[in-house]
């Protein structure tokens, strides 16, 4: 097993916990996906191509300091699409050579409808939504899986201090085991949790009239 994040030391507590429980070697690399220049090199330096892939990056700026701040902004964008795609995209390639492989790439509920509460986020996962479904529709006739998640709210970093209403946040665990899942059945989209599938249905069938008189 390999993981890769920008502060390797960070990974240090999860290695651990990974071998004693699964009793499996983990190795760890560093990794900034925003140097995107550097993202084959990555790839070539790591021990051996693995088997899985799964992206779990991103930030989320409050939706104001992405108005006013092109910095701000553009982390967002760049940390949300661009650069998990890019990396993606180069292991499709990888994968697709060796004749097989399952990408993994997370994004979120908020890519499905454009709001007024984060839009520069959601537009960002609605771009890498979007990519994935592509990199599906490309490696259909391939042995080579992607997935695309779309996670509600959950209970990370990323949400600490928000006030999520229990019944539509899904734990870490949670969201592993729907993946988990997913991968081993082949699917090709899931929601986590199941109930956010619903609700964005709803919110994508608002007529635009409406939806803009709605603060959501």
């Amino acid at each position: 097993m390999q993981l890769a994040a920008r502060n390797t030391a960070g990974l240090a507590d999860i290695k651990t916990d990974l071998e004693l429980r699964y009793g499996v070697q983990v190795t760890t690399c560093e990794l900034d996906v925003l140097q995107t220049g550097a993202l084959e090199a990555f790839i070539d330096s790591l021990p051996e191509l693995p088997i899985t892939v799964v992206c779990a990056v991103g930030t989320m700026n409050d939706q104001e300091d992405n108005e006013q701040s092109l910095e701000a902004a553009t982390l967002d964008m760049r940390s949300n699409f661009e650069a998990p795609a890019l990396l993606l995209g180069l292991f499709a390639n990888r994968f697709e050579a060796r004749g097989r492989g399952t990408i993994v790439g997370i994004s979120s509920v908020a890519g499905d409808r454009g709001r007024a509460s984060n839009y520069v986020y959601g537009a960002a996962k609605a771009g890498f939504s979007a990519f994935l479904s592509g990199l599906r529709n490309r490696l259909a006739s391939s042995d080579v899986h992607v997935l695309t998640v779309k996670p509600g709210f959950v209970a990370t970093k990323m949400t600490e201090g928000l006030d999520l209403p229990e019944k539509l946040t899904a734990q870490p665990e949670e969201l592993g085991e729907a993946i988990f899942t997913a991968v081993r059945k082949r699917r090709n989209v899931i929601y986590c949790r199941r109930i956010w599938w619903l609700i964005m249905l709803i919110i994508r069938s608002i007529p635009e009239g409406i939806f803009k008189k709605m603060s959501i």
